[in-house]
């Protein structure tokens, strides 16, 4: 099938390539003239693992191409929307533009019969909206959210864990449209994918209500780890105990610094936009405390840091590991890493921060922090702090790492350190949520 796939970001340029790894004819659209030129060489303008390998040989094959002009796109009989959709500034609210431009950059190339697929996440309403939109052209639109998790995208796009289909109103458009995403999805569902064919409102929901879900889940078990400091419990035994119970299960409760990345933060506070615009802002206030523990856990690692070092941050160096939101990843979108190395700064601490793939775009964001390697944040710190949960920083030897810092105080703040060795080589670990 030839197909073509607009925005080339995260989820566009991992989409692209792994839709030509199955077999399809696939051209990338991007209005960033840098990033399309990268892709078209087979670079990948992220770090995601997999992902450089897969672009070269798909670009190598020919079944894979990059553009900066829409009319690309012509002669394509499926065209996925796969642009962001930010926050508002100043609002809750997701920034549709981006969504909406595409589109209607799309239609002027479209023919009778097409397929407009939509993967962004966006507030439910919104395909409707877009349907009527392109009904004129003589294509229809079905919505097809993504379940992406950072560091594992192209294992999620080639081998997803369900399908979702939201599909048109009108049966006979319903079974066309389904009909061709089967075709686009072959190979998955030769391997019996759970598939959930629905209509547009609910496949819109599936994925601000999967992200809500997580995210009061990670806040629930921070709240947990709130409720143990203040009663000396520890955390950390109460989530695997709680979570032998498979009603609950045991991932995503590791209490830390919180969630953050382009997805759970601005969904869940664009989800409660919509929820208010939509009358019924109270099925989905608790959100807001969600996002709240959320943001006090950044809080409370400074607290941490600050009370080790005796009440004062003040020209003290300070080893930040990590900056990443979360590990096998460059996203510093919201991060909780790059918050926590922010504000000690801001307290007159020495930071040097590091991170095995993060540093370029932290640069970029933050010029005023310091940047090393692992060994040169180490050297002489008199706090060391871990952020992001890369697998190098929880195999670090705490004694090694003893013999090189000024002072052995660690604060852990992904609950990732293995608490008895680095307490038996003599270092005072704080975690969160423990004893």
């Amino acid at each position: 099938m030839r197909m073509s796939v607009i925005g080339c970001g995260y989820l566009g340029a991992v989409h692209a390539a792994s839709m030509a790894k199955l077999g399809h004819e696939v051209v990338g659209i991007d209005v960033d003239p840098a990033k399309i030129e990268a892709l078209a060489a087979g670079k990948s303008p992220i770090f995601e693992p997999g992902l450089p390998e897969l672009l070269v040989e798909s670009v190598g094959s020919g079944r894979l191409s990059f553009s900066t002009d829409t009319s690309a796109a012509r002669g394509a009989k499926v065209h996925f929307i796969a642009v962001g959709t930010p926050q508002k500034a100043g609002s809750y609210a997701a920034d549709l533009r981006f969504v909406d431009a595409a589109v209607e950059g799309l239609m002027p190339h479209l023919a009778p019969g097409d397929l407009v697929v939509g993967k962004s996440t966006v507030p439910v309403g919104t395909a409707e909206r877009l349907a009527k939109m392109i009904e004129p052209t003589g294509a229809m639109l079905a919505w097809n959210p993504e379940f992406l998790r950072e560091g594992f995208a192209v294992k999620d796009t080639i081998s997803p864990d369900r399908l979702v289909y939201g599909l048109p109103p009108e049966p006979a458009d319903a079974a066309t449209a389904q009909a061709l995403l089967d075709e686009v999805y072959a190979e998955a569902l030769s391997h019996d994918t759970p598939l959930v064919a629905t209509d547009y409102a609910t496949a819109e929901l599936v994925k601000v209500a999967a992200n809500a879900f997580l995210a009061t889940k990670i806040s629930f078990i921070n709240a947990m780890a709130e409720i143990s400091e203040a009663a000396g419990a520890d955390v950390t035994q109460l989530a695997d105990a709680i979570g032998y119970d498979a009603r609950i299960g045991r991932r995503f409760l590791n209490a830390g610094a919180g969630f953050g990345g382009g997805c759970l933060p601005k969904d869940i506070r664009a989800f409660s936009a919509r929820a208010e615009e939509l009358g019924k802002g109270e099925a989905l206030n608790f959100l807001k405390e969600v996002d709240a523990i959320n943001l006090r856990r950044r809080d409370r690692v400074v607290e941490l840091v600050v009370e080790a070092l005796g009440g004062s941050a003040y020209n003290k160096k300070v080893a930040v590991l990590g900056l990443a939101f979360k590990p096998d990843s460059d996203d510093i979108r919201d991060s909780p890493s790059l918050d926590v190395a922010v504000r000690l700064n801001g307290l007159g601490a020495n930071v040097v921060a590091t991170d095995p793939e993060a540093i370029a775009n932290s640069r970029r964001m933050h010029p005023q922090l310091v940047f090393g390697t692992t060994e040169e944040a180490l050297q002489d710190a008199d706090a060391v702090v871990v952020v992001t949960e890369w697998s190098e920083y929880r195999a670090l030897d705490p004694v090694a790492v003893a013999a090189v810092v000024r002072g052995t105080v660690v604060i852990d703040g992904r609950n990732c350190l293995d608490l008895a060795a680095w307490r038996g080589a003599g270092w005072t670990y704080i975690g969160l949520g423990r004893k």
